[in-house]
């Protein structure tokens, strides 16, 4: 009997913290931040994040070419290839459009820059959104340098 009880008592205990958690989880997720702090634990935020600008590299016609997305369509951007020490080798500015596979506003721009080359990362491309005054994060790149 005692062993009865217990089991029912435990059944009725989990029933009741069930139905009391539940409607306070789906209320939560419903909710709207209350503060800008609140943001950054939100899917909205993780979601503006992953919409940050982007670079990806790839060779073309003996040359580097750099390319990337998440940009301002219709706006421009300026793409800059510079060794580590700041000096730059290659810029342009271009402007961002739509394209079928890159997210956004896509850009991609044939450098001057031979490729492919061996080497350590001995530079690193980025580009600067003008319309939302913002850089994208740099990307490692090797660039190629004659020997005469």
């Amino acid at each position: 009997m005692n062993r009865s009880l217990r089991a029912l008592f435990g059944l009725t205990a989990t029933a009741a913290t069930i139905a009391l958690t539940v409607p306070a989880m789906s209320s939560a997720a419903n909710a709207s931040p209350a503060s800008p702090s609140d943001l950054d634990n939100t899917s909205h935020a993780r979601d503006l994040a992953q919409a940050r600008s982007f670079l990806f590299t790839y060779t073309f016609n003996n040359h580097l070419k750099v390319a990337g997305g998440n940009f301002t369509v219709d706006h421009r951007v300026f793409v800059a290839v510079k060794f580590n020490n700041g000096v730059t080798k290659f810029s342009r500015w271009v402007i961002a459009r739509t394209h079928p596979v890159t997210p956004g506003g896509a850009v991609y721009v044939e450098t001057t820059i031979a490729a492919p080359c061996s080497g350590s990362k001995n530079g690193y491309a980025q580009a600067y959104d003008e319309a939302t005054r913002t850089w994208s994060p740099r990307l490692p790149v090797t660039i190629c340098q004659r020997i005469d």
